[in-house]
C-alpha cells in the first residue's frame, strides 16, 4: 500500500450525519460528494462523545474521554497528555489547526490555564503574539465563536480588525444580543465569514509546507452549520423553508424512555433532581417542544450553513491539486457529533445517545491505496482517525492509542477493525452519566445509578423507536449485549507497552 506524504483533516461541528448530498441529492454539497466518490464513505460512523471537547481532544489523542481526562464541556485537555501531532512533529512534518478547537472551556481558571476562555479569547496583544506550539500543532489560528456569538476574538478577530474595523457590528456583545443580527439571513458580508477565513489560512498553511518541501498534518475545523442558525448572503436562502421534511417524533414509544429524556415532550420540566456541584450547564435539559414552522426555517438555514462549509471545502481541495499534493495526501472529512432538528422530537444535543447524535459523516480519500467509491457499514471511531493516520503515512501506532487502525478496511484489505464502539457522555459528574455500547445490531445505553436504560435493536427499528429495555421477549440478548459492554470497558484500557519479562 502506498504511504500518504500528508493528511488534511476537514471537520464540520454538530452535522447530522446524512446532510450530505450523497445521502440526499436534494442536499447541496458537490465538493465533499466528489471527495466521497474519490474515495471511501464509511456509513458506521461513531463519536466518542456527542459534545464538543471530548470528541475533539479524543481525535488528537486516540484516547476515549475518559483516558485523555476531558470528559465533558467546560473541561480542559491536560497539555501534558500526548497527542498525535507531538508524534507527527517528531517525525519532521509541519502540523497546523486553523479553525475551532475548544479543547479547552471559555472560562480560565489560575488552577487550569489555558487561552480560549475569558479573558484571554479578547486579549489581541496575546493573540498576536501566539501561533503555537499548542497540542501538537506547530501552528495555529482559533477562532471560537458560532455565528454572531460575543465569543468572537481570538485570530479570527484580529483578523476581521485588518479588513473591517467595525466588524463588531455584526456581532452580539459577550452576553448581549445585537440588532444588525437576526435568524436566518446574517448581514455579515460573505468575505469576512469565519467559513472564508478558515478556507484562506488553510490554504496558505498547505502553500507553506509545499514552498518548504515539508510533509504536513493540517486541520481544517469549520465551527458550522452548529447553531445559531444564521448564515451570511446567498447561502441563507438556498433552501426554502416550506420544502423541507420536518421530523415530528410521533413514532417514539416514550412510555419507554428514561425519565430525564421523556420530560423533553413537557412544557416547562424541572430538572432540579439532576442538577449537581461542579455540574454547571445540563445541554438539552428543558423542553424541546416547538413550533414547526420555525423549525421548518431552521433546518433551511441549517443545509444552507452545510452548503456554505462544502463550498470552502471546495476551495480546499482545489489548492491542494493545483500544489500538485492532491495525490499523497490523505483527506479525512467528518465532524464531531451530530445533530437533532426534530428527530425524536428533540432540537439540541444532550445526553441522548440516538444514531442523530452520535453517529457521523465520514469520508476518506488516498489515491492509490482507497478504492474510489468505496461504501463501508464497517464501524468506525473517531478515536481510530489518530492511529489510522499514523498508519497511512507509514509510521508506528502508538501503543497508548486506545483507537485502531482502520487503514486495512479502508483499503479494502479487511472487513472491518472493530466489532463494538464506545460513546461515553459524562454530561454531569455523577447524576447525569450515560456511557453507550454500540455493535452491528444493537445499542445498549447504561444510565449510571439507575435501573433503567436504553436498549434498541437496529436491523429491526433503525429508527430507534422502541427501547426494548424491559421489554420480556428482550432479556437475553439484553443480558447478551449487556455482558459485551462489560468486555468493551475492559479492553478499552491501552497498553502503553507490551509485558516484556515474567517479573
Amino acid at each position: 500500500m502506498p504511504a500518504a506524504r500528508n493528511v488534511l483533516l476537514i471537520t464540520s461541528d454538530q452535522q447530522h450525519w446524512r446532510t450530505l448530498g450523497c445521502y440526499d441529492p436534494r442536499l447541496r454539497t458537490p465538493h465533499l460528494d466528489r471527495l466521497a466518490a474519490g474515495g471511501l464513505r464509511a456509513d458506521r460512523a461513531y463519536c466518542p462523545n456527542p459534545t464538543c471537547t471530548p470528541t475533539r481532544a479524543s481525535i488528537i489523542t486516540g484516547l476515549l474521554p475518559s483516558q485523555h481526562g476531558a470528559y465533558s464541556l467546560g473541561t480542559r485537555l491536560d497539555p501534558a497528555v500526548p497527542t498525535v501531532g507531538d508524534r507527527l512533529r517528531a517525525a519532521g512534518l509541519r502540523t497546523s489547526l486553523i479553525g475551532k478547537a475548544h479543547f479547552q472551556p471559555l472560562r480560565s481558571d489560575p488552577r487550569w490555564p489555558g487561552v480560549e476562555g475569558y479573558p484571554e479569547l479578547h486579549d489581541y496583544d496575546r493573540w498576536r503574539a501566539f501561533r503555537g506550539p499548542w497540542y501538537g500543532f506547530d501552528h495555529v489560528e482559533l477562532v471560537r465563536n458560532h455565528a454572531d456569538e460575543g465569543h468572537v476574538g481570538s485570530h479570527y478577530g484580529l483578523w476581521l480588525d485588518e479588513r473591517c474595523p467595525d466588524w463588531r457590528r455584526w456581532f452580539r456583545k459577550p452576553g448581549g444580543t445585537s440588532d444588525a443580527c437576526r435568524r436566518g439571513a446574517w448581514e455579515l458580508p460573505e468575505e469576512l465569514h469565519y467559513n472564508r477565513w478558515i478556507e484562506q489560512r488553510t490554504i496558505t498553511a498547505l502553500e507553506a509546507a509545499r514552498r518548504d518541501g515539508t510533509p504536513t498534518f493540517t486541520w481544517a475545523s469549520f465551527p458550522d452549520p452548529h447553531p445559531p442558525y444564521l448564515v451570511s448572503g446567498r447561502w441563507a436562502g438556498m433552501y426554502r423553508p416550506e420544502d423541507m421534511q420536518v421530523p415530528d417524533g410521533a413514532a417514539d414509544d416514550t412510555t419507554r424512555w428514561p425519565p430525564y429524556l421523556a420530560r423533553t415532550r413537557e412544557e416547562n420540566p424541572s430538572y432540579d433532581d439532576w442538577r449537581e456541584p461542579e455540574g454547571h450547564a445540563m445541554h438539552g435539559c428543558h423542553s424541546h417542544r416547538h413550533d414547526r414552522a420555525e423549525l421548518a426555517r431552521d433546518i433551511a438555514i441549517y443545509h444552507g450553513m452545510m452548503a456554505f462549509v462544502d463550498d470552502c471545502v471546495g476551495g480546499i481541495l482545489r489548492a491542494l491539486e493545483r500544489l500538485g499534493m492532491a495525490d499523497d495526501t490523505l483527506v479525512v472529512f467528518t465532524t464531531d457529533h451530530g445533530h437533532f432538528f426534530g428527530q425524536h422530537g428533540l432540537i439540541a444535543k444532550g445526553p441522548f445517545h440516538f444514531e442523530d447524535m452520535v453517529r457521523v459523516p465520514f469520508l476518506a480519500r488516498l489515491p492509490g491505496a482507497i478504492r474510489p467509491g468505496s461504501v463501508s457499514d464497517a464501524l468506525v471511531s473517531l478515536i481510530d482517525i489518530a492511529p489510522t493516520m499514523l498508519s497511512a503515512l507509514g509510521l508506528e501506532r502508538d501503543r497508548g492509542m486506545a483507537g485502531v487502525d482502520q487503514m486495512p478496511v479502508w483499503t479494502g484489505s479487511a472487513a472491518s477493525a472493530r466489532d463494538h464502539v464506545l460513546v461515553e457522555n459524562r454530561h454531569q459528574p455523577h447524576l447525569l452519566h450515560v456511557d453507550t455500547y454500540i455493535d452491528r445490531r444493537w445499542k445498549l445505553t447504561v444510565h449510571r445509578g439507575h435501573a433503567w436504560g436504553e436498549l434498541y435493536d437496529l436491523e429491526a427499528d433503525p429508527g430507534e423507536h422502541r427501547n426494548l429495555w424491559n421489554d420480556p421477549a428482550a432479556q437475553d440478548a439484553k443480558r447478551d449485549v449487556l455482558l459485551r459492554f462489560v468486555h468493551a470497558e475492559m479492553a478499552k484500557a491501552p497498553m502503553p507497552m507490551p509485558r516484556i519479562f515474567a517479573a
